[in-house]
């Protein structure tokens, strides 16, 4: 159970954020006059558009960290599934039970952030009420029929997950089960050619949409959603191929560890198994993405409008103050699928460290001390997330740039993108912070790993 409590954390966040979004919905809508029948249900129906649109890139997001998630557990299961194929199990039964225990996880986590979110509409209903801000004569409701389409599809979506992060099981032999867990090595994780090319695929389509989004632009403000399903593609597709993206980046973020002996090690560490760290750092990529796309598109957003509103100022006031609270509100949503995205990363970091006793083992063998192998997991730490957020915030700049010109183009012509360098400059921080919590845990677990028990396993 220990090492699939992310995929619970993860389902209940995903349950907790559809569903209170969709419970809010219907409260703010009973708040409107009982006479506007017509209007509450057009309200309604907006509202949930929007909720919509945030719900799904949630769940997008936690349906990748699901999948690095059995991936890794995939990986650390080695042994136990040749033997399972040494004593006659097929691939597709190994793989159909592992997927089984997503559906299982996945419906636990769902039913945790469902109850989770009806207490939290009866707080908000409650204190809506005692501070005014509801209207203390009218009926809320405290249940939607609708959260049960979402807890549905959290559990759907975990299961999928799961099984596409179990696909490595057809390529375990029964001979694996005279060795340890192992991940795979640079060369072999290039050989995987289906998968380079189903990347690039998505990325070529991606990048074309995102063009002819541009193109069209300059003609109608519909190019918008053009553009969103070219970024959909693309990044789909770096998501896909990041075993062969991140390394290069964790490069360069290596050499930002000094030249000591625990730096270069984790240097080495971070692109000698590709696959481990593009599954550590992709989620946060995507949380970068989101948060740094949605302030760079705002800002650009609110400075094309301030342009083109100059000769009235009373209407320029008044879009700066709506955009500030839809800022706000924006930053609050998509922020939650950042949280998402550094449960996978903190998950990910402590799944790796657990199947590397053989590794720790032999570097203390050798003589390093508890506070040098601590040191070489949090530089570990520090290069994939310093990785994470240069690729997400060069990302989320462009991607930022692409929603606002394809909104704005047919109004403001070529649109120059806008950065708020104070937000990018939070997330900067943010992902400092994540990368020590991340690396705390895992790192006192490497300091007890004993030599001599170490080496013992097999």
């Amino acid at each position: 159970m220990k090492e699939h409590a992310a995929t619970i954390i993860v389902a209940a966040l995903s349950t907790v954020f559809a569903s209170v979004l969709i419970l809010l919905t219907g409260i703010m809508t009973a708040t409107l006059d009982p006479a506007l029948i017509a209007e509450s249900g057009t309200f309604r129906a907006v509202l949930l558009m929007v909720s919509f649109i945030f719900i799904i890139i949630a769940l997008y997001v936690g349906s990748i960290v699901t999948s690095n998630t059995f991936a890794t557990v995939i990986a650390g299961r080695t042994r136990e599934i040749a033997l399972l194929r040494l004593l006659g199990s097929t691939s597709a039964r190994v793989r159909n039970r592992v997927a089984f225990e997503g559906l299982v996880m996945g419906t636990i986590g769902s039913v945790i952030g469902l109850a989770i979110a009806e207490g939290l509409a009866l707080v908000s209903i409650g204190l809506g009420r005692s501070m005014g801000w509801l209207p203390a004569d009218r009926v809320y409701p405290i249940f939607d029929p609708l959260v049960l389409v979402a807890m549905a599809i959290v559990i759907v979506t975990t299961w999928l997950a799961a099984w596409t992060g179990s696909r490595r099981v057809a390529g375990v032999s029964p001979i694996a089960a005279t060795g340890a867990a192992v991940e795979m090595r640079p060369e072999a994780s290039r050989g995987r050619t289906s998968r380079t090319v189903l990347a690039i695929v998505f990325i070529v389509v991606g990048a074309a949409l995102l063009a002819l989004g541009i193109i069209l632009s300059f003609m109608t403000p519909l190019a918008l959603l053009v553009s969103f399903f070219g970024g959909l593609f693309s990044f789909t597709g770096i998501a896909i191929g990041a075993h062969l993206i991140m390394p290069p980046m964790l490069r360069l973020a290596g050499m930002l560890s000094g030249r000591g002996i625990t730096g270069r090690i984790a240097a080495a560490n971070t692109v000698r198994f590709p696959e481990r760290s593009a599954r550590s750092t992709i989620g946060l990529v995507i949380g970068v993405t989101l948060i740094v796309m949605f302030a760079v598109a705002l800002e650009s957003y609110r400075v094309v409008s301030q342009q083109l509103f100059e000769a009235d100022p009373e209407m320029g006031a008044a879009l700066e103050q709506t955009l500030t609270i839809t800022s706000i509100v924006l930053t609050v949503l998509v922020g939650f699928s950042a949280v998402i995205a550094a449960v996978g990363l903190v998950n990910t970091l402590s799944l790796s460290v657990l199947q590397r006793s053989r590794e720790l083992g032999l570097l203390r063998a050798l003589g390093f001390t508890g506070s040098q192998v601590r040191s070489m997991v949090m530089a570990e730490s520090a290069q994939m997330t310093v990785a994470a957020l240069c690729s997400g915030v060069l990302l989320g700049i462009f991607y930022g740039w692409a929603a606002t010109q394809s909104l704005l183009g047919s109004q403001a012509g070529l649109v120059t993108p806008s950065v708020p360098w104070l937000m990018i400059a939070g997330v900067a921080v943010f992902g400092i912070l994540l990368a020590f919590v991340a690396a705390a845990a895992p790192s006192r677990r490497a300091t007890k790993v004993s030599p001599v028990l170490a080496l013992a396993v097999d």
